[in-house]
């Protein structure tokens, strides 16, 4: 697989995550690092999950819920499922990073790091994610121990 590193501008953009267990928490949670603006839908939405301040929305996942959406993260934990919300979304010609599974994402999202008004991403093209983190710690350790300046 070859995905293209690009940066998105997501504000003012409706995105969507659905499912509300671990992993959508998760990719929430590193969501929430760029935006306050996201819905999350699913019949039940974690604790930790209602905490990050997102709309969400308790219930079963509606092809109505991609109105105006341009990207989405498919977290539900059931493969089926998710391949088939995957479907309505490309019939609506949104974006959507299918957790878990790369070889179904139209994108991936990488290790982050932000630091002094610089986001450092580490990609593995949906390979080998704990590589990138290992990477991306890696990179984070130079900075914090002054090694590697951001000048």
């Amino acid at each position: 697989m070859d995905f293209l590193p690009v940066s998105i501008r997501i504000k003012g953009q409706k995105v969507l995550i659905v499912g509300g267990g671990h992993v959508a928490t998760h990719k929430a949670q590193i969501l929430r690092r760029f935006t306050e603006d996201a819905t999350v839908v699913a019949p039940e939405i974690s604790q930790d999950m209602k905490e990050l301040g997102f709309t969400w929305k308790e219930k079963v996942f509606e092809e109505k819920d991609l109105d105006g959406v341009s990207l989405m993260f498919i977290c539900t934990g059931n493969h089926a499922l998710n391949r088939q919300i995957l479907e309505m979304a490309h019939k609506h010609y949104v974006l959507a990073s299918v957790c878990d599974n790369p070889a179904l994402c139209d994108f991936t999202s990488p290790a982050i790091a932000k630091e002094e008004g610089l986001t450092i991403a580490v990609a593995s093209d949906g390979k080998d994610v704990r590589r990138s983190i290992r990477v991306r710690n890696r990179i984070k350790e130079l900075i914090d121990n002054g090694i590697l300046s951001l000048d």
